[in-house]
């Protein structure tokens, strides 16, 4: 076992063994075991300790990641947890879904030399699972007792990761969900293969041990208004995420098994959650024996590729207009896909829907990388008579996620929003154009990954905190003026 860092030049980079493909077909278990102690800690003494650590620079949150690298080589699991803790209101979560190659794996110097990138996603997940099951998982604990109270809209990862920050200084805080369930798509749109749901679920229950009041099926609009909640609380977060599908208008598109990304995945989650799910139970949303076709190339479209393999699809197919290198989603999950069983039909783009009363195939015709537009990104022009048929009993439609129209589903038309529908905040507190009304998350920010969610929520409960203790300091100086008046 190595007992200091650098150790690249000795030792080869190496991911936990991942299961055969075959057999992860056919469950929905994580895909990579765990490392050994002595696996973890190797890996970890890989890192060069370089003095501009770029894999902290390319976190979202900042995460002191060489810190805990070396006290884990060091054998200070404990302290390593408390390190990654410190930055990361879920670390458990991010160790298994982060785009790591996107982001500090990608960046890590060795990757960058060719020696082969820092496994950063393993460790952290071999150390915050060591520290569940040693017991130094602790619930938040107030530094003291705060007579105001936070409403938080969404038991999502930003509403989480705010409601933790705050509940710790001490605020009463109570969150607002409109599902039975807290975790928002940790639960309910990323699949088990990926994130099992009792790792959210002990998580939710810690901070619910450490104060913070869920309230379930709860719409804000429905059973109270953005204004009700204002009076109710001494501020209020916003961090519903975003959920409306993009629309894909073709011919067709009104026929039967199209489905939204989120309804397919919501539905395969549920059922592994044990509830009641008459679409899947029916064979509606089942794309067991099925040929499927999923439109769309991120994360999203990967989850749903991989999930209808495990439920038993006869072919599924992946139809993404741009080729490979151009796809937003993780390289690791397209491999991970190729792995299971999935067809990539690259440069595709889909035109039309056919079929009587469901969808019988998607229609689609070839695509060409024109000249880049102002993003880089090469514009993906249709080639003239090039189309071709997909055979489909289920498609799916994995294009993105659009927010809802909040001012109108919160009775708050005088709430601030972009062309995109996105709330609109100051920097840096995430104050809305509504005194005491925050938001973050993708409601601001538009779809992105969990870990900018994380980041968001930890960074409004600042700005809330910042906001309530002035509100509270110039009430004191009004109160004291008016005593002075009163003794005059």
């Amino acid at each position: 076992m190595p007992d200091r860092m650098q150790q690249f030049i000795n030792i080869d980079g190496s991911m936990p063994d991942k299961r055969n493909a075959d057999k992860r077909r056919e469950d929905f278990d994580e895909i990579y075991d765990e490392y050994s102690a002595e696996g973890a800690v190797e890996q970890a003494s890989r890192c060069e300790q370089c003095g501009i650590p770029y894999c902290q620079v390319h976190c979202p949150l900042q995460n002191n990641i060489p810190d805990w690298l070396q006290l884990a080589t060091e054998g200070r699991l404990q302290e390593a947890y408390e390190v990654s803790q410190a930055t990361n209101t879920f670390p458990e979560v991010c160790g298994r879904i982060c785009p790591q190659d996107r982001l500090c794996e990608g960046s890590c110097v060795l990757e960058q030399s060719r020696h082969g990138t820092v496994t950063i996603g393993a460790v952290e997940k071999y150390i915050t699972d060591t520290a569940w099951k040693e017991g130094w998982v602790k619930a938040p604990v107030a530094r003291t007792e705060l007579e105001q109270s936070i409403g938080i809209i969404g038991g999502g990862p930003a509403g989480l990761a705010a409601a933790e920050r705050l509940v710790t200084l001490g605020y009463q805080i109570h969150v607002y969900d409109r599902y039975d369930r807290m975790g928002g798509l940790m639960i309910y749109g990323i699949p088990n293969f990926k994130l099992e749901k009792d790792i959210v679920e002990r998580r939710t229950k810690l901070l619910a041990d450490g104060g913070i009041i869920y309230h379930h099926e709860f719409e804000v609009g429905r059973d109270a208004s953005l204004e009700d909640l204002r009076e109710k609380h001494d501020a209020v977060l916003i961090a519903t995420g975003v959920y409306k599908p993009r629309e894909l208008p073709a011919p067709g598109s009104g026929l039967k098994n199209i489905f939204a990304a989120m309804d397919f995945l919501t539905a395969s989650n549920r059922k592994g959650l044990g509830d009641a799910v008459p679409m899947f139970d029916d064979g509606t949303l089942n794309a067991n024996g099925k040929n499927v076709v999923v439109i769309g190339g991120g994360d999203t479209a990967m989850d749903c590729v991989r999930t209808a393999v495990r439920q038993g699809a006869k072919t599924v197919k992946c139809l993404y207009r741009r080729d490979r290198a151009n796809m937003p989603g993780s390289q690791r999950e397209v491999s991970n896909a190729e792995e299971e069983g999935v067809e990539f039909v690259w440069l595709s783009a889909p035109e039309a829907f056919h079929g009587k009363d469901h969808v019988e195939a998607v229609q689609a015709h070839r695509i060409h990388l024109g000249i880049a537009d102002i993003t880089g990104r090469q514009t993906p022009e249709p080639i003239p008579d090039s189309s071709f048929n997909l055979d489909a009993d289920i498609a799916i439609k994995a294009l993105g996620f659009d927010p809802e129209d909040l001012p109108t589903l919160f009775n708050a038309p005088e709430l601030g929003v972009s062309k995109w529908g996105t709330i609109n905040v100051q920097e840096p507190n995430k104050m809305t154009n509504l005194e005491g009304v925050f938001a973050a998350g993708d409601i601001y920010r538009g779809a992105s990954l969990v870990v900018w969610a994380i980041k968001d929520g930890r960074d409004a409960a600042d700005g809330i905190h910042q906001y309530v203790q002035n509100k509270k300091s110039e009430q004191l100086g009004r109160d004291i003026d008016e005593s002075l008046r009163e003794a005059s």
